[in-house]
């Protein structure tokens, strides 16, 4: 039997020096340790695009629109027990400050540099692309 996909939105804020914010897995969490883009899972009945709105407020205290979410690219990655679909977005604005909420360390990265940070194995195909983007 096929593993059940879960879909997860997921968004790569960029900030006006053109770096990526990219927050590292707490503690007690699956991958801990790992940096991520910040987002969360896509609950029934809601957007990619809702996600992300409901997700940042209690991740990073930080609003979006989503007129500001432009769709970029998305991962596609089996696991063990589970296929990941992860659309993700880019955002260049947003209102508040990015603060972690969560446990979650946060990092910006320039896209350069995103390589040298260990990214859960769905991650790591999106640095290249927003590398060669940004």
């Amino acid at each position: 039997m096929a593993p059940p996909i879960i879909l997860v939105a997921a968004v790569a804020l960029i900030d006006i020096d053109g770096r990526v914010l990219i927050a590292r897995r707490p503690e007690g969490k699956a991958m801990a340790g790992l940096w991520e883009f910040p987002g969360g899972k896509v609950e029934p009945g809601e957007t990619p695009e809702g996600a992300l709105i409901r997700e940042l407020p209690e991740e990073l205290a930080i609003d979006v629109s989503e007129a500001c979410l432009a769709p970029f690219t998305f991962a596609s990655h089996t696991y063990e027990d589970f296929h990941l679909v992860m659309p993700l977005y880019v955002c260049r604005v947003w209102e508040g400050v990015p603060t972690p909420r969560e446990g979650q360390m946060l990092r910006w990265a320039h896209p350069r540099k995103l390589a040298e940070h260990p990214m859960p194995p769905a991650d790591v195909p999106l640095i290249a692309m927003l590398r060669d983007f940004l």
